[in-house]
């Protein structure tokens, strides 16, 4: 007779049946609980059960109903044990094993918050975990949404945390979630800040009204009230007006750094559909362009392009607060991947949305926030470090960097060596290329070497095996 494959329906139980397997390790767990809690009550009691002696603690007194405890093993049944008749003055018996209405372990509880904090819904629950939980826990959607008391602890803990570190950059953005029971979004303010170490760290993330002024003023504020007192040196955001507003009033000495991905977006709204494949590929020429003169050639050309195109609107969107967005240029040239856009909160973000866009829309705006703190801390897991990060040193020292490169007006002294005269011609050439030399930047080879380090009078250009060097004085010969 030929078989035929058989389709269970999606209220078909779980487990298999005869599946020798999970009924040996279900009967074991049940049975090595029950005796943990009856071990427990003999310790509180100081005797075995029908034994004598010690000091009177109390009377056995039976035990609770059975009842059934989900764990991360398998749904055991258990009695748990009375005691009665405990002296006056004596703290009366709890077990610290199992709680008086505990249905499901702590563990299991975590596992589903991250089950729904991963994308499970509220409603899948039921079905797909009761023949594992067993008929009494707790799986309606109210007890899973319960679940994220847990969370709200976490946000406000990680929201009045100190911030102990130097934060070289921060990067800004608002983000809008489909959340409460008004029309509009919600929008969810965001900060990224750069330590001195080149790692990234999520510094702030609340609510507020839009993008306003007032509600980035309040932010920036409490980052300042927590220990952020030194200003960071660089900010990179959008064009909302709101956060540099505001930005101007708490840290008037940052430099502002505009997002060139939200300019591309704005250049090409403004073009027809047949030239915006041609603009993004003009515009990246523009602004990776090896120096800040160059970049600005470049734009003139292309702006000059544009209004031959009679597209002058998108030219002047392009010629629009200018200095704002070649200030990266002032900084290392291995930061410059970085500086140029917010992409670290946008692609971060950009996980986010695949978990809330799934919800459709959240009810209550505070357990959206809860939930979007959680994804972004997980993950956060993701940013890499900046590159170039022994720079960051030189930039909390002061140093200038002018097209990426770094400018010092004297050159660094060499550690074990005197610093060799410069009456030879060549060698006042020298600085320019001893400055670029990272001897003072710890973890990183150094990409140029310093040719000359000997005491001899000669400059560095007579300076290799000749007369009067210290290594012929010692009988080497040429």
């Amino acid at each position: 007779m030929r078989r035929r494959y058989q389709v269970l329906p999606p209220t078909a139980p779980v487990p298999a049946p005869n599946d020798v397997l999970e009924q040996v390790v279900q009967e074991g767990a049940q049975r090595m609980l029950q005796a943990v809690l009856v071990e427990e009550v003999e310790s509180f009691l100081g005797r075995a059960k029908y034994g004598r002696g010690g000091e009177f603690q109390g009377y056995r007194n039976g035990s609770l109903p059975e009842r059934t405890i989900a764990t991360g093993i398998a749904a055991v049944t258990i009695r748990q044990p009375l005691v009665r008749a405990v002296p006056a003055g004596s703290d009366p018996f709890r077990s610290e094993i199992v709680s008086r209405w505990e249905r499901q372990s702590r563990t299991q509880l975590r596992l589903f918050a991250r089950l729904h904090l991963e994308g499970l819904s509220s409603g899948d629950f039921e079905p797909v975990f009761r023949a594992l939980v067993g008929e009494t826990t707790a799986l309606s959607p109210a007890s899973i949404l319960r679940l994220r008391q847990e969370w709200e602890d976490e946000y406000r803990l990680w929201r009045g945390r100190p911030l102990l570190e130097r934060y070289v950059h921060i990067f800004a953005d608002g983000i809008y979630l489909k959340a409460g029971l008004e029309k509009e979004r919600t929008a969810v303010l965001v900060v990224l800040g750069v330590r001195a170490d080149g790692h990234k760290e999520l510094l702030a993330m609340q609510q507020g009204y839009r993008e306003s002024a007032a509600s980035w003023g309040e932010l920036l504020r409490d980052l300042k009230s927590r220990g952020l007192t030194e200003p960071p040196l660089l900010a990179i955001g959008d064009g909302g007006l709101g956060f540099w507003a505001a930005l101007n009033e708490v840290f008037p000495t940052t430099r502002q750094q505009r997002c060139w991905n939200h300019r591309v977006l704005n250049v090409i709204d403004k073009l027809p559909k047949r030239l915006q494949a041609t603009a993004r590929g003009a515009i990246k020429e523009i602004y990776q362009a090896p120096s800040r003169a160059e970049c600005s050639r470049r734009r003139a050309e292309y702006c000059t392009q544009l209004r031959a195109q009679a597209q002058g609107d998108a030219a002047d969107c392009l010629e629009r607060d200018w200095d704002e967005f070649v200030t990266f240029y002032d900084f290392p040239e291995e930061h410059w991947l970085h500086l140029r856009t917010s992409n670290p909160i946008r692609s971060i973000f950009a996980g986010v949305r695949l978990r809330t866009d799934a919800t459709k829309r959240m009810h209550v705006r505070e357990n959206a926030l809860y939930l979007v703190f959680k994804l972004v801390l997980r993950l956060g897991t993701r940013w890499h470090p900046i590159n170039g990060r022994n720079q960051l040193t030189l930039l909390l020292a002061g140093e200038r960097f002018v097209d990426g490169r770094l400018q010092r007006t004297q050159p660094p002294t060499l550690e074990g060596s005197a610093a060799c005269p410069t009456d030879s011609p060549s060698w006042k050439e020298f600085p320019q290329v001893l400055a670029r030399t990272p001897t003072e930047l710890p973890g990183r080879r150094a990409r140029y070497r310093p040719r000359h380090s000997c005491t001899a009078s000669q400059g560095p250009d007579r300076c290799a095996i000749g007369p009067g060097h210290p290594r012929l004085e010692k009988g080497q010969s040429m």
